[in-house]
């Protein structure tokens, strides 16, 4: 099992992979949204925003997100870091619930190009 640590890292690795990723990915990426992270095996969560392409955690909490943020992701802290290190599809994942992903339509839409 991850570990909070691992987790973490695995979110600002994200974070990196969009900034460094090609125009496309960045421009789908370029809004400013609530976010939440839900690691259910931790029962921890990280919450922060994603802007101008990047993740920024601000902070991170046990139990489920206290407050309704824009994009609501929850999985577990192994699929968290099998997804950013390649090794996990996030369409196979989220078609077979392993990953949930929650937001506007018009996010979904975005978010969609990105991954």
């Amino acid at each position: 099992m991850a570990t909070i640590q691992e987790c973490r890292a695995a979110l600002d690795k994200l974070s990196d992979n969009l900034a460094r990723a090609d125009e496309g990915v960045r421009g789908a990426a370029a809004f400013d949204r609530s976010l939440s992270c839900h690691i259910t095996d931790l029962d921890q969560t990280f919450t922060g925003r994603l802007e101008t392409g990047r993740i920024q955690v601000d902070a991170v909490a046990p139990g489920p997100p206290a407050a309704k943020a824009e994009i609501r992701l929850a999985m577990t802290g192994d699929d968290l870091v099998a997804l950013v290190a390649g090794e996990l599809k996030f369409a196979k994942a989220w078609a077979s619930g392993r990953v949930r992903l929650e937001a506007g339509f018009r996010d979904l839409l975005r978010l969609k190009s990105m991954l």
